[in-house]
């Protein structure tokens, strides 16, 4: 199942830290399989929250206004097709 939120805040970015999920952003752009770390609040509305990406295990920062929302990612079916290309390769 995938949970797709209209609107991404603080308040809603918290519900997702530790959880791997796809960035929309308002630009149409998707950021794919990151798992938030913090937000970081910064003087006024330009709070930005830290993404860990799973790759290369590098944390960058992105703006949260810059987010259109967030769809969590499902590690269970992540971790049985990882699996299912390792019995395939």
């Amino acid at each position: 199942m995938v949970n797709v939120m209209e609107s991404f805040s603080a308040n809603s970015a918290r519900s997702y830290l530790g959880r791997n999920v796809n960035l929309h952003l308002k630009d149409g752009a998707v950021i794919v399989n990151v798992q938030l770390t913090r937000i970081h609040k910064v003087s006024g509305k330009n709070n930005q929250i830290e993404y860990l990406l799973s790759k290369n295990r590098r944390t960058s920062r992105l703006p949260l206004r810059n987010v259109a929302w967030a769809e969590l990612i499902n590690s269970n079916f992540l971790q049985k097709a990882a699996s299912s290309w390792q019995k395939m390769g």
